[in-house]
């Protein structure tokens, strides 16, 4: 009887197509990020002077940056989805960026007039800032968390932590297309709290929702 039954089962079963949950998490990322830049658009709308400010470097380091984090989430993401799925190096790569991004800091900071240096560290929106950021990437947190419940993840928990790290540099590349501030130091501090506190979203929800 069980034989019978497990053949029968095993009758209904067709082949996965090959690569089909790496697309199904991507498409759920790319979604995530249009709804977020929608949400921004509508919302807070670009910085008014963004023609100009892209000839800037600093602009193109808040990009970079915060695209950097998240892009190193995507890896851990895709590996963390599977059964007993494992990665290192992108954990490893998210402290080189903060480590290159701190030194970059410290020389601007150092290089800087007294007067300028509230404002590097503080700016006008430090209060809001990781808010902002949090409320970026939720679209994105929100799309990769329910493609990811479909699949088989182990280890809920870090794998939350993954999404949460590729929604929330995501959102904060997202959210940088709307702020003015210029300090590396604002960067390395409101940004990477608004990135972390999407982390630990992600990590919460994970632990409840991919649990299986």
């Amino acid at each position: 009887m069980t034989d019978d039954l497990i053949e029968r089962l095993a009758a209904d079963l067709k082949p996965v197509p090959r690569y089909a949950m790496q697309r199904l998490l991507l498409c759920a990322a790319f979604a995530g990020i249009v709804l977020s830049v929608i949400l921004m658009l509508l919302w807070l709308g670009p910085r008014p002077d963004l023609g100009g400010a892209m000839r800037d470097s600093i602009f193109w380091i808040k990009f970079i940056y915060t695209a950097a984090l998240g892009a190193l989430g995507l890896p851990a993401v895709l590996a963390l989805s599977r059964p007993g799925g494992r990665t290192v190096w992108p954990w490893f790569g998210v402290l080189g960026v903060l480590c290159a991004l701190a030194a970059a800091a410290w020389v601007q900071l150092a290089s800087a007039p007294p007067a300028l240096a509230h404002e590097l560290v503080f700016g006008a929106t430090s209060l809001m800032c990781p808010f902002l950021i949090v409320a970026a990437s939720a679209p994105v947190l929100a799309a990769v968390l329910g493609v990811m419940r479909r699949m088989a993840p182990t280890r809920p928990a870090l794998a939350g932590l993954a999404v949460g790290l590729f929604s929330g540099g995501m959102g904060a590349s997202v959210y940088s297309l709307h702020c003015t501030e210029i300090g590396l130091v604002f960067l390395l501090t409101w940004y990477s709290l608004g990135i972390l506190t999407a982390s630990a979203l992600g990590a919460v929800l994970g632990k409840v929702i991919l649990r299986w």
